[in-house]
């Protein structure tokens, strides 16, 4: 029996090792790994089976949470796009990385992680949704989506070359990915594969085969769904990504035409898709509830439709690993850029420091060296993915970079000091869904925001009792001394990030010129 179907066959026996020994042995293994980075944009984690969602299956991403790790404390930094995908890039939070929000264009001159691994030997490969305006640097290869890139027979640029392809997006980026691995890479050289999908992000187009795939499905509504932000700020109030209010009915819930960019077959399939739902929609006449919840319902069946052929494209690239015998060396991380609200507290979108939307989906593996079946707790952000990829390769860290390796987690180890708290912050105001400037501290128990600029309010809130963030606590005595303690912790994590609220004003001041 060769060793990479002995690990996979051994991996549910692996579950009886005592950690103590996983640990010994995997300190023992090999360095040098492959790495297939897979990163999603905008999938939440409540839509992942191995997460406990309700709504839908992902046995792709399950299994590679059921032979290695999954972190049920993962966070974004910044909760958007662009500035997530900087930080994961250079280690560094939004204010020194230089993006802070989807407008500005990323410094290809700064050091990051791929740049790193391929001073280091490695062979690096970035495809899919870049989002950062510049032409990426320090990758041997690349083909990228043009800005946030097309669902249907999408524009595509290798090098600066553009081209269109036939088909659907996600399948496009899978087959480059498998041709890379089975016959596009050198293989006398390690490999970082950074696969990065456009979906799920909005308007939410799922493959032809998906279209209708979840028409009939059980798809109960988050208990915040009609959240009226009575203890909330004015933050809450003012934004603008409610699905009753700001979901459009023409795009994002498809009673519009099908796009142009689409062939003749692609559209006989969408109307074959949509074409009943409009009439029925029409002749329902609804409103108030009966919308909300018909948007609802609509909103999901796309979302998750596309969410389908994510987790397609990762059973057949872990297939993929297990044919050309990479599995045994190659560490596969799945992650999203940051969270996702699906109807909680009416939104959709994401950017506010509200669980849904700060927490990041990670699931990891690497066999013989991550215990199968692990779940950490541990507090990790995607400012730690840059030190933890370069620590698995055996190279340390630029002392320029913020976050700190989790690979002695990965590996079963006990870390002394592990921080407990985590800082974001978020800047893209005025702009598109008017989610106000805000920043804040999340420990284990507590989190601690502060919305600024054209707003100074605070919320508090006690995850322990009150899981759905739906009492703001921060007015109340009983937990002044709670404030008291978040707020000298959110100091000294400003102070030894080297940000501030002076810092905060400039960068207003920079932006709007206020």
């Amino acid at each position: 029996m060769k060793r990479r179907d002995f690990v996979k066959s051994a991996g549910l026996a692996s579950l009886a090792i005592p950690a103590s020994a996983w640990a010994s042995l995997a300190s023992k293994a090999p360095r040098r790994p492959n790495i297939l980075f897979i990163m999603a944009d905008d999938h939440a984690s409540q839509a992942i089976g191995c997460y406990g969602s309700r709504v839908n299956r992902t046995p792709g991403i399950d299994r590679i949470a059921r032979e290695g790790i999954r972190f049920e404390s993962c966070f974004c930094t910044n909760g958007i796009c662009a500035p997530s995908r900087a930080v994961i890039l250079t280690g560094k939070h939004s204010h020194l990385n230089g993006v802070r929000d989807n407008a500005v264009a990323f410094d290809g001159g700064q050091t990051t992680f791929p740049k790193l691994l391929q001073a280091a030997g490695y062979e690096t490969a970035l495809l899919g949704k870049w989002h950062l305006k510049s032409d990426p640097t320090g990758f041997d290869h690349w083909t990228i989506l043009p800005g946030q890139g097309e669902y249907y027979n999408p524009e595509l640029i290798e090098r600066g070359v553009k081209t269109r392809r036939a088909g659907y997006v996600t399948d496009i980026l899978t087959d480059l990915a498998a041709d890379f691995l089975k016959a596009g890479r050198d293989p006398s050289k390690p490999f970082l594969l950074m696969l990065h999908h456009k979906a799920p992000h909005r308007n939410w187009q799922p493959a032809e085969r998906h279209l209708g795939l979840y028409d009939d499905a059980e798809l109960p509504e988050p208990p915040t769904l009609r959240d009226g932000y009575a203890t909330r700020s004015r933050a809450a109030a003012e934004q603008e990504m409610t699905i009753r209010d700001h979901m459009t009915l023409e795009s994002d819930l498809k009673l519009g035409p099908p796009p142009e960019r689409m062939d003749d077959a692609q559209k006989a399939a969408w109307e074959k898709a949509y074409g009943p739902k409009r009439e029925a929609f029409r002749k329902a006449g609804l409103s108030g509830d009966g919308l909300l919840r018909w948007k609802y319902r609509r909103y999901l069946q796309d979302y998750l439709g596309t969410i389908a052929a994510v987790d397609e494209s990762v059973a057949r690239l872990l297939d993929v690993l297990d044919e050309t015998g990479l599995a045994e060396n190659t560490l596969v991380a799945y992650c999203s850029d940051q969270g996702f609200f699906l109807g909680e507290h009416g939104w959709f979108d994401k950017r506010f420091m509200y669980e849904e939307s700060l927490r990041m989906p990670l699931v990891m593996r690497f066999p013989g060296r991550i215990r199968p079946g692990t779940v950490n707790g541990d507090i990790v952000s995607n400012l730690d993915f840059a030190p933890t990829f370069l620590d698995a390769a055996g190279r340390g860290k630029p002392g320029a970079m913020q976050g700190r390796s989790f690979w002695p987690l990965l590996l079963g180890r006990t870390v002394a000091g592990w921080p407990g708290s985590f800082y974001y912050h978020y800047y893209e105001f005025p702009a598109v869904h008017m989610a106000k400037r805000h920043y804040g501290v999340r420990t284990r128990r507590y989190k601690l925001i502060h919305f600024y600029y054209d707003i100074d309010a605070w919320e508090l809130y006690d995850l322990e009792t009150d899981p759905l963030e739906m009492m703001n606590v921060c007015g109340d005595p009983a937990y002044a001394a709670i404030r008291a303690g978040l707020e000298a912790e959110l100091r000294r994590l400003q102070a030894f990030y080297r940000d501030s609220d002076e810092l905060a004003r400039r960068f207003v001041r920079a932006d709007t010129g206020k």
